[in-house]
């Protein structure tokens, strides 16, 4: 069974940074693309961030310039660096990994996975 665990949430004042993580584990073969979405209050999921494994990197506009992803391979971890907060990047951030795996009780396959969401909060 393969786990997304995220870490490096938080509340921080405006203009401030914060850095998540999100490591997988288990029974994963590979994994092609992994990103950040967040859902604040009342709104829908929305990509914030994406890498492939070739790091490859695709940002949402509202994020550009201010926030990058990054990831280890080796360690099958994906970063997010956040930096010039604003209020509006309050939310809750979910880490989604797309990967090679072997789930039952259909075998091997493409699949998607989930973290299970970091809060950050951004105000003074």
């Amino acid at each position: 069974q393969v786990q997304l665990v995220e870490s490096g949430g938080g509340l921080v004042q405006p203009g401030g940074s914060l850095r998540l993580s999100c490591a997988a584990s288990g029974s994963i073969f590979s994994i092609n693309a992994m990103g950040w979405y967040r859902q604040a209050p009342g709104k829908q999921r929305e990509l914030v961030a994406a890498i492939t494994s070739g790091g490859s990197t695709n940002y949402a506009d509202s994020v550009k310039g201010r926030f990058t992803i990054s990831r280890d391979n080796a360690k099958n971890t994906v970063y997010l660096q956040m930096n010039s907060l604003k209020p509006e990047d309050t939310a809750v951030y979910y880490c989604n990994a797309v990967g090679l795996a072997h789930e039952e009780p259909y075998g091997v396959g493409e699949y998607d996975y989930w973290g299970q969401g970091t809060q950050v909060t951004v105000s003074s």
